[in-house]
């Protein structure tokens, strides 16, 4: 059963759904792209180290505890007492390994353009300076940045440049940044009612970009994910909506039956 909606589905932005959701995008994206880069390029998956701290979402698999000393025998004197030594329990960093495409230049071996698919922990609080930091030093180098946000607003990590006309309702986004032009990037900003768009890919300045059509890579994941076995579209999605937006949604899974008007009153 194909998703109801034209394009990214918000229920798939539960916590739970999104990092398989994660990991086929970029698997069948780099599916797509690889006959239009062979023989001159190839695309890689690699993956990356990011540690999150605890606390924020995920559990550490290991606490590094330090024994107390032995209980001793309450001291108590007229005008002190000497306390217990508890346990030391040290909290360590969760690691995650985060995947992204790296297409490669078959001769020279060099990276050639990026392509990042974000993650919630990329878009708030610390991960998102931690991201931009990564993003600075890609920036600095005559690479080809693609990041892919299929998560809902409120912020774009393109955010520092990202004043431009788009629809008023966009809701997410894709930025393409070439080295050649480092001071302009190329926006999709996609509302909620939308179909994904067939994304850009840039390679080497002498060859036309490859393409991505999103809206299809999306309609796989969903197939191979069982996708609609597992999301209850008879209860909101997981994330805010306008109210035109949450109109749009309703009429639109009643229309596909999955949905039932509510009774009359």
């Amino acid at each position: 059963m194909p998703s109801p909606f034209p394009g990214m589905d918000p229920y798939l932005e539960h916590g739970a759904r999104w990092p398989d959701l994660h990991q086929r995008l970029i698997a069948y994206s780099s599916e797509i792209l690889q006959p239009q880069l062979r023989p001159k390029y190839i695309a890689r998956i690699d993956e990356r180290i990011e540690l999150k701290p605890y606390g924020k979402e995920l559990i550490p698999d290991v606490l590094v505890v330090e024994p107390p000393r032995q209980l001793s025998e309450t001291q108590i004197a007229y005008d002190s007492q000497v306390a217990d030594e508890p346990q030391t329990i040290r909290l360590l960093d969760d690691e995650r390994r985060v995947p992204y495409i790296q297409v490669v230049n078959v001769a020279s071996g060099e990276v050639v353009t990026l392509i990042e698919a974000l993650s919630p922990a990329n878009k708030i609080g610390r991960g998102r300076d931690q991201y931009f930091e990564k993003q600075d030093k890609i920036l600095d180098t005559p690479v080809n940045l693609v990041e892919i946000d299929l998560l809902s607003r409120p912020t774009a990590t393109y955010a520092r440049c990202f004043e431009l006309n788009s629809p008023h309702d966009w809701r997410y986004n894709i930025c393409i940044s070439r080295p050649q032009r480092r001071t302009s990037v190329e926006v999709y900003a996609i509302p909620l009612r939308d179909r994904l768009p067939r994304c850009k890919i840039p390679l080497l300045p002498e060859d036309d970009d490859a393409v991505v059509d999103l809206n299809a890579v999306l309609a796989r994941c969903y197939e191979v994910g069982g996708y609609d076995l597992l999301l209850d579209y008879s209860k909101p999605p997981p994330v805010s909506l306008s109210k035109a937006e949450e109109e749009w949604l309703k009429a639109l899974l009643l229309e596909k039956g999955l949905r039932t008007a509510p009774a009359p009153q």
